[in-house]
């Protein structure tokens, strides 16, 4: 399952992100987005992990307090498509 996580703190790393999950299960992945241009953490990231392992991380890390900051734990949503404007003229 694919999980979003935001509120997140701008120290906060991707190393933060996987040690604060992985006391739930296995984490196939974690990343922390940020700036492509700055490098800085812009606030939100993704951690992929078994659904069992995910359900319970959701349930107990959603509105806990992580670097000073209530994060917001949730499955993601897949992308929505952008509407195309070449169609226009």
């Amino acid at each position: 399952m694919n999980i979003f996580v935001s509120n997140l703190g701008y120290s906060f790393t991707t190393e933060d992100l996987t040690d604060l999950f992985s006391t739930y299960g296995a984490v196939d992945s974690a990343r922390v987005i940020t700036d492509k241009f700055t490098k800085q953490s812009r606030g939100f990231g993704f951690v992929e992990m078994s659904d069992d392992a995910a359900m319970k991380a959701i349930k107990d890390l959603n509105g806990s307090m992580q670097d000073g900051r209530s994060i917001k734990v949730m499955e993601a949503r897949p992308k929505e498509e952008k509407p195309s404007y070449s169609n226009r003229w």
